[in-house]
């Protein structure tokens, strides 16, 4: 049964400093952010779009820092600022994303690039930049935000699913590479997850269409898939490396 209620936390990420990017919208960051909030962390949070990251910073209570994810050493500064201000970054989760849809035919060089800067380039420059930090301290987590997408063909989403399929490979292999010195590197995949800028921004019919087919009969919301990531920051998940959840039940 879908609820909105929001649950207390229960202390699973105490004392840990969490980086969240592209966390100051409606989606999958800013409830991640909220739920870490709410587990105990200190959060930080990043976006883009200064004005909007200030306000949801401010409402939140936590320390908001601009990071374009694209840009060379745009994670260095990110999490330098972070442990200089806050302290050690504990996990780091990495939420940026760009999507879009365009044929193969028809689809031009920057619509393709863009989408892999933003998408699996962010990806791999914050898990670098937070594995350079966390495996000679001996601990840490990174998670990445892949998609279900990257698993199934979608008409008008090869450069999308491209990008989130490398997302996967990049946590699988860095999971693998982390993994002996107590540094952990997972992804969740989701299914789709309603929220007030994908619904400005889609077809309502092709929103309605997909949330018809999920094994729940509905979208998810931003929060259910926010659980899953915190358990995989979270010291439930000490054992895994390199792994891949799919949040809805979307894995073909």
């Amino acid at each position: 049964m879908q609820t909105d209620e929001i649950r207390p936390g229960k202390g699973l990420l105490e004392g840990k400093v969490v980086v969240v990017t592209a966390a100051a919208g409606t989606g999958i960051g800013s409830a991640t952010a909220e739920r870490c909030r709410l587990e105990g962390a200190s959060v930080v949070i990043s976006d883009i779009h200064e004005a909007r990251l200030r306000r949801r910073s401010e409402e939140m209570g936590v320390l908001g820092v601009p990071c374009d994810v694209t840009a060379d050493g745009a994670f260095d500064t990110l999490l330098d600022t972070v442990e200089s201000e806050v302290g050690p970054v504990d996990v780091l989760i990495n939420n940026a994303g760009l999507g879009g849809s365009a044929a193969v035919v028809d689809m031009t060089n920057d619509q393709w690039q863009r989408v892999q800067d933003v998408t699996l380039g962010s990806a791999f420059q914050g898990t670098r930049a937070a594995m350079q930090r966390m495996i000679p301290r001996g601990r840490g987590a990174i998670v990445n935000v892949a998609s279900v997408t990257g698993w199934r063909a979608e008409a008008g989403q090869a450069h999308y699913a491209a990008a989130k399929a490398g997302v996967m490979a990049l946590t699988r292999c860095a999971g693998v590479e982390a993994a002996p010195f107590g540094v952990r590197v997972n992804a969740v995949a989701p299914t789709l997850a309603m929220h007030a800028f994908l619904s400005k921004v889609s077809d309502p019919d092709v929103l309605a269409m997909w949330a018809e087919r999920q094994p729940q009969g509905r979208a998810a919301r931003p929060e259910e898939i926010a659980d899953v990531i915190v358990f995989l920051a979270s010291d439930y998940s000490t054992y895994m490396a390199g792994e891949v959840i799919s949040v809805g039940g979307q894995h073909p």
